[in-house]
């Protein structure tokens, strides 16, 4: 079992490395990290001592006063070299810098000259340390006006906002899960020594055609409640990021338009320019299907008899999101990455579900991971 601490566990990568290790992998175990430690040197002593495997996230990039950026991440990589070399520890470091090393802005030049001091205390220390550098980063959970230009988008669309595009230049995007299997491959590398990775980004795309992609689905997924086309890794990746930034308190349960005449009803259950597997399920009084979450996967649950409590919890928060449902007026829930969801009968007479997924279920591969709601 590797010993995994992470700082900056709880931002935008931190929190994607911190649960794919502590719930997907029997690989690793997850060392906790406050970024109070940073203040405690004692504490900051025991933590290195308690690691085989410390990546360094945490790091400041935005500020009013650029020297407060770069005195900041630099004072934050001295402080964990301090901490290894009074402890005399040499775990695997991992520093995650910045394809905007090159450039003349103190973040960047933060991000070099921090991994410069990493790759002197391994050399030194004869420790094992890898610099990657990593192009921009999206996902869901990325804070908006601070991680990513995705994010600031996902975000002013869906809360009815006006993105403005300022400069419109190709930028080069990593997903974060793709992201977080080069951490996982880095830390495997048993020929790692002192080294620096720069890591491929996986897409390139314009401002202009991102807003015009993102613009697609707000229209078509807000309006009638249709999918995109998810064939692509990309347009999947963009969809179940934007996802996230909805707000589901009011957006869900979505109503459907139910049609009746004297022959019965007719209700359009789900729409999408996609493939991907639709299922069907009874459920009896009172059972409660589900308690599970995916980490790449898009999925509906629509309700069309009976009496449901739909439940969804992001994985790491303890805020539970009720969605009462009732087939009179058939509706909808779609379920986040990263979220553990389930669906109990409610009523007196079985639930009718129907339920739509992305992606053939696949026994080998899928990516249905089980926590109690």
């Amino acid at each position: 079992m590797i010993r995994i601490g992470i700082t900056g566990q709880k931002g935008f990568i931190g929190y994607h490395l911190y649960n794919t290790f502590g719930l997907l992998t029997e690989q690793f175990q997850c060392v906790p990290f406050k970024k109070e430690i940073f203040e405690d040197e004692e504490q900051l002593k025991i933590f290195v001592s308690d690691c085989d495997v410390i990546i360094h996230l945490a790091a400041m990039n935005r500020h009013n006063d650029p020297k407060v950026i770069y005195d900041t991440n630099i004072e934050l990589v001295k402080k964990l070299i301090s901490a290894l070399e009074k402890t005399n520890s040499s775990p695997h470091v991992l520093f995650s810098s910045s394809s905007q090393e090159e450039r003349d802005n103190p973040y960047g030049k933060s991000k070099k000259e921090g991994r410069l001091l990493f790759e002197k205390w391994a050399s030194q220390n004869k420790a094992k340390f890898t610099g990657l550098i990593i192009p921009n980063v999206f996902g869901p959970f990325g804070h908006p006006y601070y991680n990513s230009v995705v994010a600031t988008f996902c975000h002013q669309l869906t809360h009815n906002e006006t993105p403005k595009i300022e400069v419109d230049g190709e930028i080069k995007l990593i997903y974060v899960a793709e992201l977080v299997k080069e951490f996982i491959n880095a830390i495997n590398d048993s020929d790692a020594t002192v080294s620096q990775k720069i890591i491929a980004h996986t897409s390139i795309i314009k401002v202009s055609t991102l807003l015009q992609k993102l613009n697609e689905l707000k229209s078509n997924y807000f309006e009638k409640g249709v999918f995109p086309d998810l064939d692509s890794p990309f347009d999947r990746n963009l969809f179940i990021t934007f996802l996230c930034y909805i707000d589901h308190k009011t957006f869900f349960p979505f109503h459907l338009t139910k049609n009746t005449d004297p022959r019965g009803s007719f209700v359009e259950t789900v729409k999408l320019n996609s493939g991907g597997q639709v299922s069907f399920s009874t459920t009896v009084p009172g059972i409660t299907r589900g308690n599970h979450f995916h980490t790449r996967k898009a999925e509906r649950f629509a309700v069309i008899k009976g009496k449901a409590l739909i439940e969804l919890r992001k994985i790491g928060t303890d805020e539970v999101l009720s969605f009462e449902l009732d087939g009179n007026s058939p509706s909808f829930v779609d379920m986040p990455v990263w979220y553990t969801h389930n669906i109990k009968n409610t009523g007196d007479e079985e639930l009718y579900t129907i339920f739509w997924i992305n992606e053939f279920y696949d026994q080998n591969d899928p990516d249905t991971f089980f926590v109690t709601v």
